[in-house]
């Protein structure tokens, strides 16, 4: 029965938090929606006796406590977290400030920590639990005007494969759900994606590329943020779910590419990989 299993969503109001908030209720469990705008959250999934809408600001300490503390409360026990929380700082190095900069970081990974810290000692306590942490095919491989944030997003790759192994022993997982472009806010700026806040003019003509890129993008993402929903739930439900989830057709052949296109350069250059030691 799903009756008693319990699931932690962070930026639970909007997007695919929204509609993965909206498949676990559908799935029997109970939900926490953590989010930073209740009213959003409210209007977005209205009233479900098995949800709990609480606010969270995961880089906030007292949120991320009173939110914890909320959720046990509520239902006793925290069997899934899914840190969905976070933006996009989308543009060129150059022209974003160390404090835009230190703020992504803040965020997609601090944030993703902090909150995932509050609760591990729950899920060590229950012996039981299950960590997905949202990264990104930026995650796996950057692209034009990504940098910063495949940076927030390739940290948490490692953390997240780290965290896998250390936690084995107490009956948690961890996994990486990885989605490609998803018909939601994350290409309107000032919503789920922010701007540099800085302009060199070196970088006037791909800065106008790179904005006529997003959009385009915003509101024509062929990925269906319900349909992500529902195969998350169904890989969290397996019994051996994996530790790096794809979840976009369109992002497959990419995928694909670069990573035979990193394999092959390895062989390339790994005659001087090897001839790296003390000669014998």
């Amino acid at each position: 029965m799903n009756s008693n299993k319990v699931w932690f969503i962070t930026g639970g109001n909007k997007g695919i938090g929204a509609a993965i908030v909206k498949e676990a209720l559908g799935n029997g469990y109970n939900v926490i929606a953590a989010a930073r705008n209740i009213d959003s959250a409210k209007e977005t999934l209205g009233h479900h006796p098995n949800l709990l809408i609480v606010k969270l600001d995961i880089t906030n300490n007292e949120d991320v406590n009173n939110a914890v503390k909320a959720a046990l409360d509520r239902f006793g026990r925290i069997d899934v977290l899914i840190n969905n929380a976070g933006y996009g700082l989308l543009g060129y190095f150059e022209e974003m400030s160390e404090t835009s900069i230190r703020k992504q970081i803040e965020t997609n990974l601090f944030g993703t920590m902090k909150i995932s810290r509050a609760i591990l000692p729950v899920m060590r306590k229950q012996g039981s639990g299950f960590v997905v942490v949202v990264s990104s095919t930026s995650g796996i491989k950057a692209v034009a005007g990504s940098s910063v944030y495949s940076a927030s997003k390739f940290a948490l790759e490692g953390w997240v494969e780290g965290m896998n192994i250390d936690m084995k022993s107490f009956g948690i997982g961890f996994m990486l759900l990885e989605p490609g472009a998803f018909r939601t806010d994350f290409a309107n700026e000032n919503a789920s994606m922010q701007l540099p806040d800085l302009e060199v003019e070196g970088y006037s003509e791909a800065r106008e590329n790179l904005a006529q890129i997003f959009h385009t993008m915003n509101g024509n993402q062929a990925g269906d943020p319900a349909k992500l929903a529902r195969g998350l739930v169904k890989v969290v439900k397996s019994e051996n779910p994996p530790l790096r989830l794809l979840i976009s057709k369109g992002a497959i052949p990419a995928v694909e590419t670069y990573y035979k296109t990193r394999f092959a350069e390895f062989e390339h250059w790994k005659e001087v990989s090897v001839d790296s030691d003390f000669d014998k």
